[in-house]
């Protein structure tokens, strides 16, 4: 069974950044696209940016040209750094492995983006 820890998540202030982490166990992680996602206060769970097994990596709307995830598969850790955070940016930030039928997720680490 598949583990994975955030960490990272803090209250910092408009512009400033973040780098969340995410350790993992239980799995082969090298063989598993990974994903971070974000949950907004009162909205659902959408997913950030994405990389692959070959490390080519993809980002939705919200982390375009401010994000950047990568991962090292040798400390089995997936990375998101977070730049010019905005107050829009708040929210709880999961790491995610899935493939095929095995969908793991962490606990969340909360981002609080305020003056």
């Amino acid at each position: 069974q598949g583990q994975l820890r955030e960490s990272g998540g803090a209250l910092v202030q408009p512009g400033e950044s973040l780098r969340l982490s995410c350790v993992t166990s239980g799995f082969n992680f090298g063989a598993f696209p990974m994903n971070w996602y974000r949950q907004a206060p009162g909205k659902q769970r959408e997913l950030i940016a994405s990389i692959a097994i070959n490390e080519a990596t993809t980002y939705r709307d919200p982390a375009k040209d401010r994000f950047a995830i990568s991962r090292d598969n040798a400390a089995k850790k997936l990375y998101l750094q977070m730049n010019n955070l905005t107050p829009d940016d708040t929210g709880v930030y999961y790491c995610n492995a899935r493939q095929g039928p095995y969908d793991y997720w962490g606990q969340g680490t909360q981002v609080t983006v305020r003056s």
